[in-house]
């Protein structure tokens, strides 16, 4: 399975995210091999890149409120297409606290109901439903040009 886009993200204690800086933030862009300029992360980087934030900030809450001592987050999150073409995306999360067994299934069983984990399944769900809010804007997109 080929990987199309990768991230790693790395968060200490508090909320504040250290997600990895190789292209300056407010560029956008595609790779080179694709046409683009690659001066920014792609926009599967940048969804990839929301789904490590909303886990790690989403399990750093959670311990916080329950007491527990999580240490750093290390979130790691691929995207796949297979043979089939059909995207996949695996996602690897670690704790440097000393957590049990019982804390560490916990937090595992939370980051499958993170706001953004949550959103993509949804969309895998209803993917061939369209909006009527998004086809009006198609519609008047293809106008304007």
């Amino acid at each position: 399975m080929p990987r199309i886009a990768h991230v790693v993200l790395d968060t200490q204690a508090g909320l504040r995210l250290h997600p990895p800086r190789e292209r300056p933030r407010s560029h956008r862009g595609r790779a080179r091999s694709h046409g683009g300029t690659d001066t920014g992360p792609t926009p599967y980087e940048l969804l990839l890149s929301g789904l490590a934030a909303c886990t790690a900030i989403t399990l750093r809450m959670v311990g916080e409120r329950k007491g527990w001592t999580l240490g750093d987050i290390h979130v790691d999150v691929e995207l796949h297409k297979d043979e089939t073409g059909a995207d996949r995306i695996a996602r690897t999360v670690s704790m440097t606290g000393a957590l049990d067994p019982g804390q560490r299934a916990a937090l595992a069983e939370i980051a499958e109901k993170t706001p953004v984990t949550k959103t993509i399944k949804a969309a895998r769900e209803n993917r061939h439903a369209v909006p009527s809010g998004l086809r009006r804007l198609h519609h008047v997109i293809g106008q304007a040009g």
